[in-house]
């Protein structure tokens, strides 16, 4: 049995405004949990939700995960573009190419994202988000295929990338050399045990996975904080 990917969780200094964002960007429902904060439900086969959780930390470089949004055309990708600028998007420059069929853009709190060109294969069989796109090595990859059961779509050139058998986003690893850690994360993962399991033991079979409990100063909260290969946070949650 594996853990559920039960949602993508971003710090935000204003949870409702970046809530709104993604929602008008992507066409999700918005709903306010008061355990969960302000969640977004998929409109699609992505088979997570996106929760927008309030946090004061400052955003210090890069993200370690990021959205890859596809398109049908160019037409289509400029539409997505300047639909995301009308809601509060901007363009920025991470060092991409002039010659790059991918377009960089950040929300309106800095965090990343890429609408991709029309010709990218890769992304060709996947929905409006084709990847989560993630700073990592090919042992995270390796761990997150086991961690959640997901088989590993393509590893090459310690380049990995895992996708739910039932569809949905890939999440990719782009290896070597990785980011600098500066910080907590602003984006993270939510997993919850196996329907028929607890919270304990799913947290021990993902530290012999290679995941260490760490503390970020969450107190006593029903949760646990954990870190993967590469020192990334994500939480368990309490089976509800």
């Amino acid at each position: 049995m594996t853990s559920h990917l039960v949602a993508l969780c971003f710090d935000a200094h204003d949870p409702l405004r970046l809530a709104r964002f993604w929602a008008g960007v992507l066409g999700w429902e918005m709903t306010e949990d008061p355990q969960d904060g302000i969640t977004l439900l998929p409109s699609d086969d992505t088979g997570f939700r996106i929760r927008f959780l309030p946090s004061q930390e400052q955003k210090t470089g890069q993200n370690q995960m990021h959205f890859d949004l596809t398109s049908t055309s160019l037409e289509d990708q400029q539409q997505t573009v300047e639909k995301a600028i009308g809601l509060g998007a901007r363009h920025i420059d991470i060092g991409q190419g002039p010659d790059e069929d991918h377009v960089v853009l950040a929300d309106p709190e800095g965090n990343e994202f890429c609408v991709i060109g029309p010709d990218n294969q890769f992304l060709a069989d996947c929905g409006f988000i084709g990847a989560l796109a993630s700073d990592g090595s090919q042992e995270v990859g390796y761990f997150w295929s086991k961690a959640l059961g997901w088989p590993l779509v393509w590893d090459q050139d310690q380049e990995t990338a895992i996708r739910s058998p039932h569809g949905g986003p890939k999440i990719t690893w782009g290896g070597p050399p990785l980011m600098p850690k500066t910080g907590k994360e602003r984006l993270h993962f939510d997993l919850a045990p196996p329907a028929d399991g607890d919270q304990q033991a799913e947290v021990d079979r993902l530290i012999s996975l290679g995941a260490t409990r760490i503390d970020i100063g969450q107190g006593e909260v029903s949760w646990v904080v954990m870190a993967d290969p590469d020192g990334h946070e994500f939480c368990v949650l309490t089976p509800r």
